[in-house]
This record gives structure tokens, sequence and C-alpha cells, in this order.
């Protein structure tokens, strides 16, 4: 299972941090990956991380201002969003699959409960 924390009310050019818990030890195992859906819009992809750490692959939209990253130990991946942008209002969820590299963008089997970033003007 996967929890997306983090979100909030944030100003624009603000920095918040999503975190997104996993409770399986195969955690150290699986590719992450953070998605977004905006209001009245589809769902779309963020950022992934391969399983093994090593490779990040980002959306045009937020390349330079946000980063992907990982703690196995604590079971946990991040979100680091910089620079925020109206625009990138959004419901907030991670999602997780074994072994898969960063890109293309994995068939993500196994999805959290999202966060709901809203960034005000």
């Amino acid at each position: 299972q996967l929890q997306a924390s983090g979100g909030g009310l944030v100003q624009a050019g603000g920095s918040p941090r999503l975190s997104c818990a996993a409770s399986e030890r195969t955690f150290s195992s699986c590719a992450m990956g953070w998605f977004r859906q905006a209001p009245g819009k589809e769902r779309e992809f963020v950022a992934t991380m391969d399983w093994s750490g090593g490779s990040t692959y980002y959306a045009d939209s937020v390349k330079g201002r946000f980063t992907i990253s990982r703690d196995n130990a604590k079971l946990t991946a991040y979100l680091q969003m910089n620079s925020l942008k109206p625009e990138d209002t959004a419901v907030y969820y991670c999602a997780a699959e074994l072994y898969a590299p960063a890109f293309p963008v994995p068939d993500f089997k196994s999805w959290g409960q999202e966060t709901l970033v809203t960034v005000s003007s």
C-alpha cells in the first residue's frame, strides 16, 4: 500500500515536498512514479525513478522544478516541488511498479491515496 502526503495550500513560488510511504519491503525493488490530475483534466505523468534509484524521468512541465527521490530505508519516495505555479494545482498520486525503468513510463499497477496541492497566486 502507498500513502501520499505533504499537500496543502501553497503560495506561488513555494517549495513543498510530497511523500509517498510504502508498507511493503518490496519498495526497494520498485520504480516509483508521481502523477497528477488537475480539475477538469485527465491524469498526467509528472516524474518517475527506476527501481535502482539511478535513473529519473520528468514531464517537460516540471523539469528543472521538481525532483523525485527515494529513501529505501524509510520505504518512502519524495517529490520535491520548487517554484510552484498556479497551474501545478492538482491532486497528486504516487505509484509503484516492480523492477521497472524510469523511461518509458511504466504501466504502474500499484497506486496510492492522493494528496491535494493547491497553489495560490
